[in-house]
């Protein structure tokens, strides 16, 4: 990092873009980009100094770094090879590096514990960095969602050597990292568009393993596919919610919606355990977190403490809005085990209960590979409103739409309906949970429904 004293962000708004945007102007060095669109997360880039434009209009490079030699440019694997400030650049002579290498770079430098997955890993992640952050070891950490506990993405520590990394499998881009300790969580294949099989997927991952650095760790879900191809000297353990392995679960038990559980190491029992999310879903996750720390010196009672006083992460299994009459939450769940798992764990709160999900798709490729998937997955709702594919990165399919899912999806109560028709929808509907689903822009309407239940509770009453 030392050559460099600009760094230029093309895609800062994206959540791992602006969490190593924060931590390179934490460290001193000037910081600017450009995204696509305006997003809370790009204003709260700007509130903290970084200049931010949305025009991809080379003109609208801040001068400083336009004619500076002293920059690296970091790119996201989101940019289209046509965006105009990126040619610019390369027609330029700048160096521009993917995200992954910059990361691969502090890695390098400070002990990383890295967490992969096709899910769990931001939920694991979160909870790993609150449990090291709130003990006496401490921890950096960049995070793959905004933690509720301290409402932001990027942890910085002076007192420790330790950084929590989110290990990115899309485009491989883990395969830039170097972990001392490393967690997967699971091998589900996703992302064939880069992948193309599911044996090139999990290869990937194995891959990944043999990174780890000599006299490391690796803590894999119990059951999972791979092979681990380890270095000498590093250490296999296994986890799971309640299924045995080295670090797990017993004793689970919910009473007036608080879980609690024992958790249990090689050589050791913490009892009663309480989880502070209550979510049956974020008990394995909880599992693997709890085992990361305690490997690196976290105390039983900070532990205990931990766990207790984790709040979440911002839309992943989130109550919204809460009333006599409806319960309304939130959820990034976009892959078919993340649905099926978080459907199952909010029926598990609320078991007598219809719940209706709002599910929206996220990229044509996903869609096109797991459309059965998706509709067995949508199948266990009581109602379903599914609406359009969200792009993202990708140009449309032919043939690829959400009617692909719908068409299998088992229920009598569904729905296809557009973003612009939602409210007027929701507004007609006996509502008792709702749930909305997705990866893409869904969170721009979460607080305009927020809001219509709101209005409507009052008119009832």
């Amino acid at each position: 990092m030392n050559k460099f004293t600009k760094y230029y962000f093309l895609g800062i708004g994206g959540i791992g873009m602006s969490a190593l945007a924060r931590y390179i102007k934490a460290k001193g060095f000037q910081v600017a980009g450009y995204d696509r669109t305006e997003t809370k997360l790009t204003s709260d880039l700007q509130t903290e100094g970084i200049e931010v434009c949305f025009d991809e209009s080379t003109y609208h490079i801040p001068t400083n770094f336009a004619l500076a030699k002293d920059v690296l440019v970091v790119l996201t694997p989101a940019i289209p090879v046509d965006n105009r400030q990126l040619i610019y650049f390369q027609e330029h002579g700048f160096n521009i590096q993917k995200r992954a290498q910059v990361l691969g770079n502090i890695t390098r430098s400070c002990k990383a514990l890295c967490i992969a997955g096709t899910h769990g890993k931001t939920t694991t992640s979160t909870i790993a960095a609150h449990l090291l952050y709130q003990s006496q070891v401490s921890c950096n950490a960049f995070l793959g969602g905004i933690s509720n506990n301290y409402n932001t993405n990027l942890l910085i520590s002076n007192e420790s050597n330790l950084v929590i990394v989110e290990a990115d499998e899309y485009d491989r881009s883990f395969h830039q990292l170097s972990p001392f300790m490393a967690v997967i969580t699971s091998v589900d294949p996703d992302h064939l568009d880069i992948y193309e099989t599911p044996e090139a997927f999990r290869e990937s991952f194995e891959h990944f393993t043999s990174l780890i650095r000599t006299g490391g760790v690796l803590i894999m879900r119990k059951g999972i596919d791979i092979h681990p191809q380890l270095q000498k000297g590093v250490k296999l353990f296994t986890y799971s919610m309640d299924n045995g392995g080295d670090f797990h679960a017993e004793n689970i038990r919910t009473s007036k919606g608080v879980i609690h559980f024992d958790f249990v190491t090689p050589t050791d029992r913490i009892s009663d355990v309480r989880l502070g999310v209550p979510a049956r879903i974020n008990i394995e996750n909880s599992v693997a977190a709890m085992a990361l720390a305690w490997l690196n010196g976290v105390t039983t009672e900070e532990l205990r403490a931990g766990i207790s006083s984790f709040s979440g992460i911002y839309r992943r299994f989130n109550v919204v809005y809460k009333s006599d009459k409806v319960v309304y939450m939130d959820d990034y769940a976009h892959h078919p085990s993340e649905l099926k798992a978080s459907i199952s764990s909010i029926r598990n709160l609320y078991p007598d209960r219809k719940i209706t999900g709002i599910f929206q798709p996220h990229l044509f490729s996903r869609t096109r590979d797991f459309a059965p998937e998706f509709s067995e997955a949508l199948s266990k709702l009581d109602e379903l409103i599914l609406l359009d594919i969200y792009p993202a990165r990708e140009l449309p399919i032919e043939g690829v739409s959400s009617e692909m899912i719908l068409r299998d999806v088992k229920l009598t109560d569904k729905t296809l309906c557009s973003t612009e028709n939602l409210l007027p929808l929701l507004k007609e509907k006996k509502l008792d949970v709702l749930v909305t689903f997705g990866a893409g822009d869904i969170d721009k309407m979460v607080p305009r429904i927020k809001e219509l239940l709101k209005s409507l509770g009052k008119k009832k009453d």
